[in-house]
């Protein structure tokens, strides 16, 4: 079989040789809690700083503008921009929620 970069073997080759420390298929991840529902801490996960997201410097979702411009009628506030990043459209969001909901 001839494998190149559009077969899914290839990309899943090219995957492990740029990170030879990922796990092999059919190798449990390690420490993991098999169900997060049980897991220690399941709400560990939930919030990332938007600073660190991979996506942070996209455009933002259309649900982001959405939000964003309804918070900004509520608040008051002339805070929506249509060229903010995913990570500037969440952190503004968080900030607009928290001002809303201390005029409540």
């Amino acid at each position: 079989m001839m494998r190149d970069e559009s077969t899914p073997a290839s990309r899943t080759d090219a995957r492990r040789a740029a990170d030879p420390d990922a796990p092999k298929p059919g190798t449990a991840a390690k420490d993991v809690d098999p169900n997060p529902k049980t897991a220690p801490n399941p709400e560990g996960n939930t919030e990332k700083d938007p600073s660190d997201w991979v996506s942070g410097d996209e455009p933002m979702t259309g649900a982001q503008a959405s939000y964003l411009k309804t918070l900004s009628e509520e608040t008051g506030a002339e805070a929506y921009k249509s060229d903010l990043t995913k990570a500037q459209a969440s952190m503004l969001i968080d900030e607009l929620k928290s001002a809303r909901n201390e005029k409540r």
